[in-house]
């Protein structure tokens, strides 16, 4: 018949020498029934039943892990002759992994031998994660449109190569991991026209260390529309010839206190001498 045990105080069952010794309290029944909290002070519990049910809908791994130490937790599968397999919180990558291991889960830490596989249903929702055959379908139905300055768009289409091509003075190549190099040469060549981008800004044409700015053809002068500005440099200039002869013109704010002056041609700095005697 039924028996209850009561007591006004804590309750102690004890063997031999307790939780130190080698004695156990076996408990013989068909079901065995804990009306209150269970708490176990040891360092291993094995529950070896068929089925296992629990009703807490959160378990808390390392729950006395108070400090961000590297830890690693999770759930790992016993998998007899063959490497374990787990799927756990890797602390020190800060990443979640599903691995095989060579572990047994006595330790702290998780020791991969390869990564497992993970199997999910086709994703949804953009935070869903993407299965293999979403990636490659959506892979296959990608259109890359190039267009050059001549706005021509050019459809680079699934497996076809996007080709940068040099033109005069440019070259191209490409190395990995995914760069193409472009080079301007040195020597430019089949240029018409250099313009500076702001407006009224200088257009400067220097060489490197000692070396000359040189002109080996004709250098043309547009018409001034007026008179520039005096500065500490000299300017040279074309406008209407007058008694130079020659209609290009300089000025310098150190020579004739910034008036310009015109060069004289050949013919009338001869005329000049033959008049002056």
């Amino acid at each position: 018949m039924a028996k209850t045990l009561r007591t006004s105080s804590d309750y102690t069952i004890k063997t031999g020498t307790g939780a130190s010794g080698s004695n156990s309290v076996i408990f013989d029944s068909k079901t065995t029934r804990v009306k209150g909290d269970l708490v176990v002070d040891g360092t291993n519990t094995v529950v070896d039943t068929a089925s296992l049910t629990i009703e807490d809908p959160i378990i808390i791994l390392s729950r006395n892990n108070s400090t961000p130490s590297d830890v690693d937790s999770g759930i790992l599968v016993n998998r007899g002759a063959a490497n374990n397999a787990a799927f756990y919180w890797n602390e020190g990558d800060d990443t979640f992994k599903a691995v095989t291991t060579s572990s047994d889960g006595t330790g702290t830490s998780i020791a991969d031998t390869a990564l497992a596989k993970i199997q999910a249903g086709e994703p949804a929702a953009a935070s869903d994660v993407a299965t293999k055959n979403y990636v490659d379908a959506s892979a296959g139905s990608f259109t890359l449109n190039v267009a050059g300055d001549d706005s021509t768009a050019i459809t680079v289409g699934s497996g076809q190569i996007l080709q940068f091509v040099g033109g005069a003075n440019i070259s191209t190549a490409g190395s990995e991991p995914d760069t193409i190099t472009i080079d301007l040469g040195q020597n430019l060549t089949n240029i018409e026209s250099i313009s500076s981008a702001t407006s009224n800004a200088n257009l400067t044409l220097a060489s490197n260390g000692t070396g000359d700015v040189v002109i080996n053809d004709t250098l043309t002068f547009s018409a001034a529309a007026t008179t520039p500005s005096a500065s500490a440099v000299t300017k040279i200039y074309n406008k209407t010839a007058g008694g130079g002869g020659t209609g290009l013109y300089f000025i310098n704010s150190n020579i004739s206190s910034g008036t310009e002056g015109e060069l004289i041609s050949k013919k009338k700095a001869t005329a000049l001498a033959i008049a002056l005697g």
